[in-house]
């Protein structure tokens, strides 16, 4: 039998041992975690929903009008006027012709994926992709071609060496580096080469684009340019779950074809209601995505300035590429002392030696909150991370 202990023995030596938190109260900034109060900044909560009053309202109103549990999937008796109503109002915010709600992001990526590929197929898919993006690929049967992170060169001869069915998937915002693909060259060349494009825009949706419409809608492109858009409803939109939305054939093929969606008991319909009051909010959030873009580009001005390694990314996903994984958990240990929760992300989410901080920055987030952060930076910055050119920020600045 393998012997499981001398596993977990070896991941804690390579300081890849995994620990959970246990949080108290509401997902906000001001967390309680343990016990101890600490201010975060590793949520996907962007814009600050997931404990907005309004949302709150409408949930514990939807509770007592249509109960709790969803009891069956989507095609027993699963199907509420609640989820029609998400649907519908998914598919008019993005702009396409119809949208499926899935009960996870992980869940849609392995549905959809397996659905649209298969056998004698072949999918092309970024090396920086989601895992379920990867899991969804693995899972379909067809044939896997990675190619290197936005090297679209790459990715054009592949697919003009290959015949047959093709689909390409790729992150809207790469959810370790905080990137957004080069989605226009991206869907020429799907265009070109007849093959069919999937983008999950988890971490575009809500935040990018006008009206948080995602990164898709930033770029400018259509249902017809990217016929399979993914995104979920755990992150900016503050509540639970996941949709893929594209032309009325894809939303009925997934309906007889995916998996995940066809065995799995539809989400409860007071969180549903919950999601669609959320869509309204964030059509009306340029203030917060202003005030948000705002921190960003505070934040990356003075982390800049203290000598940090940041990639390069203009979203709320701001990481600080440390290194090695001991010297990672080290800052966050630090950061946690000075109460600050940002989380260490090591191998295997991150490549070998790319083991980093993931500070994520929400509209909930005061300048004060920003400050205090940076002010632990300035503290705790340890030399291997600072390069010989630091130069002290401005006291007023930090």
């Amino acid at each position: 039998m393998r012997d499981f202990q001398l596993e977990l023995r070896q991941r804690r030596e390579a300081g890849l041992h995994r620990q959970r938190r246990e949080i108290s109260g509401p997902q906000q900034p001001a967390l309680t975690v343990n016990g101890q109060p600490l201010l975060s900044f590793c949520s996907n909560d962007y814009l600050g929903l997931a404990n907005h009053p309004d949302n709150r309202r409408v949930l514990s109103e939807a509770l007592n009008e249509n109960g709790l549990g969803g009891a069956s999937s989507h095609l027993i008796c699963g199907h509420h006027r609640a989820h029609q109503q998400l649907e519908n109002q998914l598919a008019a915010f993005t702009r396409r012709s119809s949208a499926l709600l899935f009960s996870t992001g992980y869940m849609a990526n392995l549905g959809v994926i397996s659905a649209l590929a298969g056998r004698g197929d072949t999918i092309f898919s970024d090396r920086l992709n989601h895992a379920s993006i990867v899991d969804g690929c693995r899972l379909s049967g067809a044939r896997v071609r990675r190619y290197h992170h936005g090297d679209l060169e790459a990715l054009a001869r592949m697919l003009e060496e290959t015949a047959g069915h093709k689909l390409v998937v790729s992150d809207g915002v790469f959810s370790m580096d905080g990137d957004v693909a080069a989605l226009v060259p991206l869907a020429q060349l799907c265009t070109k080469h007849d093959a069919l494009l999937m983008i999950d825009d988890a971490h575009g949706f809500g935040v990018l684009g006008p009206q948080g419409r995602g990164s898709v809608a930033a770029a400018g492109l259509n249902e017809e340019q990217v016929p399979v858009l993914m995104g979920t409803l755990g992150k900016a939109a503050g509540t639970s779950g996941a949709f893929v939305a594209g032309p009325a054939w894809l939303t009925e093929y997934l309906v007889q074809k995916a998996r995940t969606y066809i065995y799995t008991t539809a989400m409860p319909p007071a969180l549903a209601q919950a999601s669609c009051n959320s869509l309204s909010l964030i059509e009306s959030f340029d203030p917060q995505r202003a005030h948000l873009a705002a921190l960003i580009d505070r934040f990356r001005d003075q982390v800049t300035l203290m000598g940090y390694h940041l990639m390069p990314s203009a979203t709320p996903i701001q990481p600080i590429v440390v290194g090695s994984n001991e010297a990672t958990l080290a800052l966050s240990a630090e950061l946690q002392s000075r109460g600050l929760l940002v989380t260490a992300i090591r191998p295997p989410t991150v490549p070998d030696g790319q083991a980093r901080l993931r500070i994520t920055l929400s509209a909930a987030h005061s300048f004060d909150d920003l400050n205090r952060l940076l002010r632990a930076l300035v503290q705790c910055r340890p030399e291997c991370v600072v390069s010989p050119v630091f130069s002290e920020p401005c006291v007023e600045n930090v």
